[in-house]
């Protein structure tokens, strides 16, 4: 369990510096200013949250709590979700896919899922017991 969070998040991490230079270069002629701006949300957020699978890990080597790995888990999920809804959004008319429109509704469902995770590390870090 601990390797694959830091796995996905080294996975995440890397996709979002591609996706990200990707919109820099090539989808900068091609997307409107806000579809841009949607876009480079998407990678931001997804960056954040490689960042933060990563700080899992390193977390879970220490103090391998069930918290921490279900957060790691809502993490994941919410980053395929509601970064990969967003961008897929932004690409359908360039895809020429029409139907990728009622992928909005997924959007949300990733953040509250990355919501959940951020609980699921505040639920983790209320069971530490610090030494004093």
């Amino acid at each position: 369990m601990k390797k694959s969070i830091l796995i996905k998040g080294s996975i995440l991490g890397g996709l979002a510096i591609i996706f990200g230079a990707f919109g820099a270069h090539a989808l900068k002629a091609i997307l409107t200013t806000e579809q841009l701006a949607s876009f480079e949300t998407g990678v931001r957020y997804q960056m954040y949250h490689a960042l933060v699978l990563i700080l899992l890990f390193v977390i879970t080597l220490k103090i391998n709590h069930v918290f921490f790995n279900r957060a790691a888990q809502f993490i994941f999920w919410g980053v395929l979700l509601f970064s990969g809804s967003i961008y897929l959004l932004t690409l359908k008319n360039m895809l020429g896919i029409e139907f990728l429109k009622y992928v909005a509704p997924i959007t949300p469902i990733g953040g509250g899922l990355l919501i959940v995770g951020w609980a699921f590390i505040l639920l983790g870090a209320l069971k530490i017991k610090v030494p004093q």
